[in-house]
């Protein structure tokens, strides 16, 4: 956040994979955060919205003002379902990283996994600054496996993990993200790897969720 305000720069921050449960970046200098809410804030993957928070008087005034001319508001069914999602919010995030825990225990024992990426392992890149500023470490996991093909063939096999797009809900996903979510960037030089298989970790028996993942690496 200094090193942005040094420069003049608005700090925003894209706070939605971790929620405001696991972390809020306006406490820790942030002027903007922002949230898809339809991930962890709804939390059941039957609502489309957003939220823009800030604590700098000035930007919100521009936003209102943005927001009443363009008309950009909610309905009021989905603002219901945002706020029934947030009322379980807390105890859902819990068990998405307790589950998230057991899925990385796994992959990281599993002879066909090159590496498991999650921000709670220590040698995640952002291990230490996760470690200090988030309450833990998220329900997002990602694996790299030998080829492309075994992680298509791999996401395909699951029973119990969904192959969907989209995150944050109390169901399990699962995921290519070179042909699915990032296909857009596959030619770019910050293409997704093609051997990365990426889960958003649900709230269901962490046992059914590692026994199917051991079947699907077969």
């Amino acid at each position: 956040a200094a090193a942005a305000h040094d420069v003049g720069a608005t700090l925003v921050v894209d706070n939605t994979f971790a929620s405001p449960y696991l972390q809020t970046p306006l406490d820790l200098g942030a002027d903007v955060v922002i949230h898809s809410a339809t991930k962890y804030l709804g939390g059941h993957s039957d609502v489309v919205s957003g939220v823009i928070a800030t604590n700098d008087a000035a930007i919100s005034e521009r936003l209102r003002f943005l927001q009443n001319s363009l008309g950009a508001i909610p309905g009021p069914f989905d603002a219901w379902l945002v706020l029934r999602g947030l009322k379980t919010l807390a105890v859902r995030m819990r068990q998405h990283c307790e589950n998230a825990r057991a899925v990385v225990e796994f992959l990281s024992g599993h002879p066909r996994v090159e590496r498991v990426l999650y921000p709670g392992l220590p040698d995640h890149p952002g291990h230490e600054i996760a470690a200090r500023q988030m309450r833990d470490f998220g329900g997002m996991v990602s694996f790299l496996l030998a080829s492309e093909e075994e992680a298509v063939a791999t996401v395909a096999r699951t029973k119990v993990w969904t192959l969907a797009e989209s995150l944050g809900g109390v169901e399990s996903l699962i995921e290519h993200p070179y042909r699915m979510t990032h296909a857009s960037t596959a030619d770019a030089p910050f293409a997704a790897p093609t051997n990365l298989v990426r889960l958003s970790v649900g709230i269901e028996s962490a046992e059914d969720l590692v026994a199917d993942l051991d079947d699907a690496l077969c």
